[in-house]
């Protein structure tokens, strides 16, 4: 099965949704001092960016190829 733009779209949204939770839960264990888990839910959110942006580029090149 070949990866569609629209299939890559819809997992960048379903990506955009777990870090905003990721993030959440990040920032709340900074706020209640709990620096280990923030700390490591911050490293899990800078790598579900990271691959958010490459699932973006990825349906960028895959449109140009089918366009």
């Amino acid at each position: 099965m070949a990866a569609t733009p629209a299939e890559l779209s819809s997992l960048a949204t379903a990506l955009d949704e777990l870090t905003r939770r990721v993030t959440a839960g990040a920032e709340a264990a900074h706020a209640a001092r709990d620096e280990e888990v923030a700390t490591e839910l911050f490293a899990v959110e800078r790598s579900l960016t990271s691959a958010n942006r490459r699932l973006s580029r990825l349906a960028v090149a895959i449109g140009r190829r089918t366009a």
